[in-house]
């Protein structure tokens, strides 16, 4: 029965003078850097496909008269492109040239980077999106009247003596502030929910690879 790769690997170790060991020790290299590009070619193709998605938004908007929504959403995602750019542009320069255990480790600590700094702007990203799209419905023509106006309208009729702020009945707030609050609370949670849906199996993959050779310099 052939032996597996790990066993392998471990009997090259054990003996410094094998010469199984370096064939091992570049089949892990090449493993660890095929993984990383995937990702990184993946991480790119998101980042494109979001500049196209926010743009072709931005027309749909335009045409259903909900431009507000549409510049809000995009600025949104213009930023999260540019922020992520700046981290891919880092993770190419990580050297490839060292052994696969320091490339991951590197690569670990970039990604761990990559999510410390995405989760802060997922905290006002989500909420701001939300906003983006209330303001949209808000200001939109509905027969010549704004769809926000036409709300407070029949709200005023069916609670006349609702307070008023800022000519917006206070009632209507109320709801507004506890999404927003609650997306800006969860918006973290909600960043790692996406960081999984799209990159869930290429990070489990390279997590899987580190532990065995972390496993494998253990017995070393």
């Amino acid at each position: 029965m052939e032996k597996s790769i790990e066993t392998i690997w471990k009997n090259g170790f054990l003996k410094e003078d094998s010469l199984v060991a370096p064939k091992v020790n570049n089949l892990y290299n090449q493993k660890s850097i095929h993984i990383i590009d995937k990702f990184k070619r993946m991480f790119k193709i998101n980042l494109i496909s979001i500049v196209f998605f926010s743009l072709g938004f931005l027309i749909v908007t335009y045409f259903l008269d909900l431009l507000i929504t549409g510049i809000m959403f995009s600025i949104i995602l213009m930023a999260l492109v540019f922020i992520n750019k700046k981290l891919l542009e880092n993770l190419y320069k990580l050297d490839k040239g060292a052994s696969c255990y320091e490339y991951l480790n590197k690569f670990n600590s970039w990604m761990s980077h990559q999510i410390n700094l995405n989760k802060k702007f997922a905290r006002y990203m989500y909420p701001m999106i939300f906003l983006s799209i209330v303001l949209g419905f808000w200001f939109h023509d509905a027969e010549g009247v704004y769809l926000g106006q036409r709300l407070v309208e029949e709200l005023s009729y069916l609670i006349p003596n609702a307070p008023i702020y800022y000519g917006v009945p206070i009632i209507l707030f109320l709801p507004f502030l506890a999404i927003f609050f609650l997306l800006y609370y969860f918006g973290g949670t909600i960043y790692k929910w996406d960081l999984n849906i799209v990159y869930g199996r290429v990070l489990k993959k390279l997590k899987t690879l580190l532990e065995e050779i972390e496993t494998i310099n253990t017995i070393k």
